[in-house]
């Protein structure tokens, strides 16, 4: 399984050498090294960041934040094994981003350089992705309710729009609106 991760790490540098971004140039970039998550998540992947270029800071309030780190830890969910390489590959790109200079969270430069390598090379890469289409796409089963055990189920009446909630505020109902048409949810305990 490693070998597939490095195997799809390593064409991924590659396709972004062809437009003329070399990930493994240390002093733009910093370290970049890539491996499983060690937990059981529902998330594709992450990466974690550290040794904050000093001369980089940029805001000054209670939460210091920098521009730029020097290394980078990128993790991928086991499970995302399963899936099509291509999957795999677009979330090693969206990990990829995040060790770019200021994209260290999903504001304007992450979507510029998520833009860039989408229109290049084909990818499709989003803040988040969508699991059910993955694993459509990968050919295989997927099912929300056996993947964590949920107690929730909240629908908007008027869009049909589902989602699934381990907890819920118990004003839930009174306090939040369908952000598409603004209907009062409904929450059935499952």
């Amino acid at each position: 399984m490693e070998d597939k991760l490095d195997k799809l790490y390593k064409e991924c540098i590659e396709e972004l050498k062809t437009i003329d971004i070399d990930i493994l140039d240390q002093s733009k970039y910093g370290s970049i090294d890539i491996g499983f998550s060690p937990r059981k998540t529902k998330r594709y992947g992450c990466c974690i960041q550290e040794d904050p270029d000093r001369s980089t800071r940029y805001k000054e309030h209670r939460i210091i934040h920098y521009r730029k780190y020097n290394k980078h830890h990128i993790q991928i969910s086991k499970w995302l094994m399963d899936l099509d390489d291509n999957i795999i590959k677009n979330t090693i790109m969206h990990e990829i981003i995040h060790c770019f200079e200021n994209c260290n969270n999903h504001g304007k430069e992450f979507k510029y350089y998520a833009k860039l390598i989408n229109d290049n090379l084909g990818y499709d890469i989003k803040r988040l992705g969508d699991k059910e289409k993955d694993f459509k796409d990968s050919n295989l089963d997927y099912d929300i309710k056996n993947e964590i055990k949920y107690n929730y189920e909240i629908t908007c009446p008027k869009c049909k729009i589902t989602f699934y909630r381990q907890r819920l505020n118990k004003n839930f109902a009174k306090k939040y609106v369908c952000g598409i048409c603004r209907s009062k949810f409904e929450v059935k305990k499952l």
